[in-house]
């Protein structure tokens, strides 16, 4: 054991304070995150109290929210959410679906059905007991005609059925071994049958709503009888929108909220040097795109594609645009905190050399290579692209940025260029990313890859419930599309929260930010 793998054991023991802590760490080398990890670590051994009111400042909220689980699209709607409901399964942390309102599941006909097991004697925040009819109900709501955001997971299911009392079967329209991943889908949430009063919720979860001014502020109050254990610490929550960066980190630092979200990585060094506050970093699946449409001219050709790949100096722009915090791509959209990343496939380096190949190797003496940017995709898009264009031209690859307007980029730029910078949020399991952004039939397939045998691994993959075969197949897709595809996925950036001294139980999770939305269901106060 090493002299701070010793210290970091007396901390969790308690057997040196925090000040302390940080102090000898840093003479020993550790670097003001790793300290910041390794509170966190000391933090999550320590055993979590009862009561309190949790001070959230959180971005992602709108003047527009609404309670309705079918409605949320950003952070406070989901944290909130949370808090309220509970849905039949949980994205756990280490990355696997585990059972919540459902007691288990398992899969029938070889994954193409599924039979879920409900818990006894759940109440809803009225009283009312949880069971087969609610469940059938709640997940009917993102099924047919609906607007709901919940209805891409739920799009392969054909029925819902009851089976008695406290057990449903889903049957799909093909196998699928992730079905439990797409039902930790924030919008897949359980409520009463026939429940529509989104303006005085009733859920399962530890709270009940308080107030509710949407874009300003939520409060929330513990209920009594909260049934899952290890759960629901605190006595309540209070959730202030602070949509501003300088001024959700000022109220944390000034002591008006007790965690923030979204911390701007130029504040990361700063914060972690203070002994009364906490960085939460967690590496995960959101990651920026610039999408070739492999269909249209120039990137039909695939050495256009693999000219612009190996001009990109990857390091360069995780540094600049996340302060390394995050993770290189390798022009494929899974994660390396995946169970199913492709460990094996070469990492692609910055090499003008290859570039430059690959460019002249395409035949095409003017591609008219043009990259539409934004930053309405994410903070940092069109400085992105102009690193690109500066990289490309270290090949000899003439590449012209054009700043597109951030007012209409979603609606008329993006799926609609060519060639667009965008990004993506990550998925929970790796068939789920792999089919809901390169899948042929896919709406949101933005390099409009359509490739016969990506499709059939991608559906055997799917039906395959034998990990080592499922692993081959996903492991094939990617370099598949490392290699071949049309998107330029350059970098992976964590999750960054933060919050006081006086939090426990705020963990890191890859699937979202302030621990995918659960923050309300795990967090207690120490004081």
């Amino acid at each position: 054991m090493s002299e701070l793998d010793d210290l970091s054991a007396r901390l969790i023991k308690g057997a040196v304070s925090r000040r302390e802590f940080m102090a000898r760490a840093s003479a020993l080398g550790a670097s003001s995150l790793a300290i910041s990890t390794m509170l966190g670590t000391a933090q999550a051994a320590e055993t979590p109290k009862k009561g309190g009111v949790l001070r959230l400042g959180l971005a992602g909220g709108s003047t527009t929210d609404s309670a309705d689980i079918t409605s949320y699209n950003d952070s406070v709607m989901i944290d909130v959410s949370h808090g309220l409901f509970n849905g039949l399964v949980e994205w756990a942390q280490d990355g696997k679906p585990v059972p919540e309102l459902a007691e288990s599941f398992e899969p029938k006909k070889g994954a193409q059905d599924w039979v879920f097991t409900l818990r006894k004697g759940v109440k809803f925040s009225n009283g009312q007991e949880f069971t087969a009819d609610d469940a059938v109900y709640s997940l009917n709501l993102h099924r047919g005609d609906t607007k709901s955001g919940g209805a891409a997971s739920m799009k392969p299911v054909t029925d819902v059925k009851k089976l008695d009392k406290y057990q449903i079967q889903l049957s799909l329209a093909a196998p699928d071994a992730d079905l439990p991943y797409s039902l930790t889908d924030y919008h897949l949430l359980m409520v009463p049958e026939g429940f529509k009063d989104w303006a005085k919720p009733v859920g399962t979860g530890a709270f009940a709503l308080e107030k509710f001014d949407p874009g300003v502020r939520i409060v929330l109050k513990k209920r009594p009888d909260y049934w899952k254990e290890g759960r629901g610490w605190l006595d309540g929550a209070d959730v202030t929108v602070i949509n501003d960066s300088s001024a959700r980190l000022n109220a944390l630092i000034s002591g008006q909220v007790d965690a923030i979200n979204r911390v701007d990585h130029r504040a990361v060094g700063l914060l972690s040097k203070s002994p009364k506050i906490q960085v939460v970093r967690a590496p995960g699946g959101w990651h920026t795109v610039l999408a070739m449409e492999v269909d249209k001219d120039p990137y039909t050709n695939p050495d256009i594609r693999l000219a612009l790949k190996y001009a990109a100096d990857r390091e360069q722009i995780l540094k600049a645009l996340f302060s390394g915090y995050g993770t290189l791509g390798n022009d494929h959209p899974i994660p390396r905190t995946d169970p199913y990343f492709n460990s094996e496939l070469p990492q692609r380096k910055h090499d003008p050399e290859k570039a430059a190949y690959h460019f002249k190797k395409a035949g095409l003496s003017d591609p008219k290579i043009v990259l539409q940017a934004s930053d309405a995709a994410f903070n940092g898009a069109v400085d992105m692209a102009t690193l690109l264009q500066a990289d490309a031209a270290k090949a000899g690859i003439k590449m012209d940025v054009k700043k597109e307007p951030a007012d209409g980029f979603w609606d008329n730029v993006w799926l609609k260029g060519p060639f667009v910078e965008s990004y993506w949020g990550g998925r929970a399991a790796a068939t789920q990313m792999l089919g809901v952004a390169f899948a042929a039939n896919a709406p949101w397939n933005e390099s409009h890859w359509n490739n016969g045998t990506f499709e059939k691994l991608l559906a055997d993959a799917r039906a395959e419930t034998d990990e080592p075969k499922r692993k081959a197949y996903i492991w094939e897709m990617q370099a598949m599309l490392s290699n071949d595809g049309g998107a330029l996925i350059p970098a992976f950036r964590d999750w960054l929260d933060a919050h006081n001294d006086k939090v426990g139980g705020h963990t890191p999770h890859g699937g979202f930010d302030m621990d995918n939305g659960m923050i309300l269901d795990k967090a207690w106060l120490k004081s």
